[in-house]
């Protein structure tokens, strides 16, 4: 059987997320960074988390080895590269400058090596990819407007803001002022918002924010009414369903929300997370949900349309990538059938 993977949007990445363990010892190595060991299998053995709280406190710590343009360069180009093994057309990548700004590096350097490293995937890999900026939510309303402040020099390198980090205790309402500043500026607008949080995160981050997709947002399966907003508006979800059940939020993949969430024909999509640390990049959640959930040909169609559909790409180019669907699924058909 042909195992080519769905082509993909993959629209909820972060890109420090992505930091496998090979590259974390070789930047720390370059950059003179102590770690608590320098093998990248012991390293791995580290993530196994309980929650969400538990995996930040790891992801943060191992970002100290980004120093350099070179190595935000290095860090990109191994997602990309990575990314289109797994049939990735289009990425719409997170990034968390506040992190790298408390590390004092500056905010022109996280920029120059993330670009540099988009532009070539276009030419070497023909992946089409931007950069989303996010806010960590547990900084506040105010860190946030100053950071968007400290980006916008930079404006032509990314397309949207976003809200990330520790979820609870830090609603949507706090961030009212810089999406709307954001909004202004015409920039496009996500939200982390339903994974640790309730439904109610979900509802503020639409209400409060404008946001056009919500990230996660499995806990909008708790509230019918939450639900038919989302299908009414066709507000797509983000979900990454290895993360979800690497970091407790579901505690199984087999009671995972995602088919009651599809039989509600809302717009899901599948990306990855941070799959350094939860074990599969954006083809590896596709075949686990196909096999946990025994997803037929249409269905998974329908999941890799929906990521072009809920992408920013231009209406042109998103019909380019349907069609492309469409001929991989009728290639899956013919082999499926013998004929």
């Amino acid at each position: 059987m042909d195992t080519t993977p769905w082509p993909v949007a993959e629209l909820h990445v972060h890109i420090e997320g992505t930091l496998e363990t090979e590259l974390l010892v070789t930047l720390a190595r370059r950059n003179g960074v102590e770690l608590p060991s320098y093998d990248p299998d012991e390293l791995r053995e580290l993530y196994r988390f309980t929650d969400l709280q538990s995996f930040l406190d790891i992801y943060y710590s191992n970002l100290a080895v980004l120093r350099t343009e070179a190595d935000f360069y290095d860090l990109a180009t191994a997602y990309l590269t990575r990314a289109r093994t797994a049939g990735v057309r289009r990425a719409e990548i997170f990034f968390d400058p506040q992190t790298h700004l408390a590390n004092d590096i500056p905010i022109g350097v996280v920029f120059a090596g993330l670009t540099r490293a988009l532009v070539d995937a276009r030419t070497n890999l023909g992946i089409s990819a931007d950069l989303i900026l996010c806010f960590l939510r547990h900084l506040g309303g105010q860190a946030a407007l100053e950071t968007l402040d400290a980006a916008l020099p930079y404006r032509d390198q990314f397309i949207g803001v976003g809200l990330d980090s520790a979820e609870v205790g830090f609603p949507p309402s706090l961030f009212t002022e810089v999406f709307a500043r954001a909004a202004a500026l015409g920039l496009h607008r996500v939200a982390h918002a339903g994974e640790e949080g309730g439904p109610e995160y979900v509802r503020e981050a639409l209400d409060l924010l404008g946001v056009e997709r919500v990230d996660h947002g499995i806990r909008s399966i708790e509230d019918l009414a939450l639900i038919g907003l989302l299908r009414d508006r066709r507000i797509p979800l983000t979900v990454c369903p290895l993360s979800n059940v690497c970091l407790q939020a579901t505690p199984r993949l087999a009671e995972h929300p995602l088919p009651a969430l599809l039989d509600a024909e809302l717009l899901v999509t599948i990306s990855s997370d941070d799959p350094a640390y939860f074990g599969g990049y954006v083809d590896d959640n596709f075949e686990a949900i196909r096999r946990q959930f025994n997803l037929d040909l249409d269905q998974m169609a329908t999941l890799a349309r929906n990521s072009f559909t809920a992408s920013f790409l231009p209406d042109d180019e998103k019909l380019a990538h349907l069609a492309e669907v469409n001929e991989h699924l009728e290639r899956m058909r013919r082999l499926t059938s013998g004929a």
